[in-house]
């Protein structure tokens, strides 16, 4: 046993050259190895949220590829280790994922919109699981596989005996647990709201470059100097074109919609991507660049022509156009701005779990500074206040990123308990459909089962539905003779669309709970359909028109 400890000191020792001869830097090595793994799964749910969402499905999506990426690595990197124990050959692959970390803000949303176009022609169900996954495949798992050959490696070249292997190993794990801790803190909380998706990847991929670069400089490029040299300077070119790539003006790599040219702003905060549109007549707020409209602002200062126009009906159901309104999920205060205009003394609350966007209201939308609005979650917000309100509008889902806390029966409950007696609850879903047991028929059994009387609303020419929820037996009857009263005309034509398209809602059994709420699958299914009516439109222009057909 004795001599084969001395066996495996003197193997470990011989391959620790220049600064590895302090084991220190091994241990940092694998500190920001597990630091940098971290941050770029969570850049990759901002790099691909844009396009498919951040729902639980995708975060799913990406964890499951990264886990595959990583024990691929695990494998390689062990059996490399055993084979040729050199830590040139460990430093050159950390290399190599610095620069395509490096290349991902320049390069993924094109791969992205390339592999979507791909797949359009392809196939017909499952489209956003498969494209996600497809993208995650192609633009993550290399890095990290060539990331997840580090811990392996480092275990040969740290482990002097088998008296204090345990030690060593241990020490390991402790740095890499403890830098993918903050690589986990530091994107979503420092690098990504203030300098940007981009940046970040380019933080830690220079990180990843340096720890690289300084192995070959003090190993003196021992063992291959011509190669480790080569390596070195490939490295940093590539990472220089990527650093001038994202910095450029012209390129606007930090661009996630780079096919628009009007934004007013584009950015990100803790919670989304954010952009704001300027047209001929709106600005518009968009959390995301496939799935269309968050808040909008009519510069006439008129009707929308969206739902918004149609859940104006709510405060005359509860009987008080003058009374108090509490907007869960406010954006830029699309809805409160219209009940100030047409309501006039209106006293209206909001509740908006992103800071950034109620920075945006007030800068772009013309929010007035006389309507407070909280940073809170909607549901955290009820459970913390005592206050009953008139009309509470939920207006907190859009595409398939509905938050279960708020589409269950206890959350519901909670609206109800903070109504006074005639109150209305409105609630904006989107994705209607009129497949059996699609997620707006999930939702609207679920108010069903809280509220006595549920009426809903088709808004034309969209997929959006408006609901209302009030245990008032008169709400309706009255809202429509209120109606036809009304002098204003925008707002006579939309109370009377409302009360021309509203019916009461029929019960069912399909009921969300906090315990079971599958809002993401039920949402991914109305938009896989969504997208495959879409899709059969485009391979029929490809089929008559070619390429031509599908760029004009």
């Amino acid at each position: 046993m004795e001599k084969k400890d001395t066996q495996t000191e003197t193997a470990a020792a011989s391959v620790r050259k220049g600064i590895l001869r302090n084991k220190y830097y091994l241990y940092l090595t694998e500190f920001f190895a597990g630091m940098s793994v971290m941050a770029v799964e969570l850049g990759a749910s901002r790099l691909l949220a844009p396009y498919f969402s951040s729902s639980q499905i995708v975060w799913t999506i990406i964890i499951g590829t990264i886990m595959i990426a990583m024990a691929l690595g695990n494998i390689r990197g062990g059996r490399s280790a055993d084979k040729d124990p050199s830590p040139d050959r460990l430093y050159k692959r950390i290399m190599i994922a610095a620069v395509w970390i490096a290349l991902i803000p320049v390069l993924g949303r094109y791969i992205i919109i390339g592999i979507s176009a791909a797949l359009v022609f392809t196939i017909s169900n499952n489209f956003l699981i498969c494209a996600a996954f497809l993208a995650c495949m192609v633009i993550f798992v290399f890095p990290l596989f060539l990331l997840g050959t580090v811990t392996p490696s480092l275990v040969k070249y740290t482990v002097d005996s088998l008296d204090d292997s345990g030690k060593t190993v241990g020490a390991l794990g402790a740095f890499n647990t403890i830098g993918s801790i903050i690589g986990t803190f530091m994107p979503t909380f420092v690098t990504i709201p203030y300098v940007g998706t981009a940046v970040t990847f380019l933080i830690f991929a220079g990180i990843l470059l340096a720890l690289a670069l300084i192995y070959f400089i003090s190993a003196g490029m021992e063992n291959g100097t011509r190669n480790g040299r080569k390596y070195c300077i490939t490295g940093v070119i590539l990472f220089l074109i990527s650093c001038i790539f994202i910095f450029s003006d012209g390129f606007r790599s930090d661009s996630f919609a780079f096919w628009e040219d009007d934004l007013l702003y584009e950015g990100e905060s803790i919670y989304n991507y954010l952009q704001v549109k300027d047209t001929d007549d709106s600005v518009i707020l968009s959390t995301n660049v496939l799935f269309g409209v968050q808040s909008i602002m009519k510069k006439d200062g008129g009707a929308t022509g969206m739902y918004y126009d149609y859940a104006m009906a709510a405060p005359v159901m509860a009987g008080k156009t003058d009374g108090d309104i509490l907007i869960l999920g406010m954006g830029t205060g699309t809805f409160a701005k219209q009940c100030r205009y047409y309501y006039g003394n209106t006293r209206i609350e909001g509740v908006e779990i992103d800071a950034k966007i109620t920075d945006l209201a007030g800068k772009y939308f013309e929010l007035p500074s006389s309507v407070p609005v909280t940073t809170y979650d909607g549901r955290a917000y009820l459970e913390a206040v005592p206050d009953k309100y008139d009309v509470i509008m939920v207006d907190a889902y859009q595409d398939i990123t509905i938050p279960f806390q708020m589409s269950s029966v206890e959350f519901f409950t909670l609206v109800k308990e903070h109504l006074n007696e005639n109150g209305v609850m409105v609630v904006n879903m989107n994705m209607h459909t009129d497949a059996e047991g699609n997620i707006n028929e999930y939702l609207s059994d679920t108010i069903a089962s809280v509220f006595e009387y549920v009426y809903t609303v088709d808004v034309p020419y969209t997929t959006n539905r408006e609901l209302f929820a009030t245990r008032n037996p008169d709400a309706v009857p009255m809202f429509k003779a209120e109606s036809a009263n009304v002098d204003d005309e925008d707002l006579y034509t939309m109370l009377n669309n409302t009360a021309d398209r509203i019916v009461p809602y029929e019960k069912g059994d399909h009921i969300l709970t906090d315990d079971k709420a599958p809002v993401e699958l039920l949402g991914m299914r109305v938009i896989d359909d969504l997208i495959k009516n879409e899709l059969e439109y485009y391979r029929g222009v490809f089929k008559n028109e070619g390429i031509k057909g599908l760029l004009n």
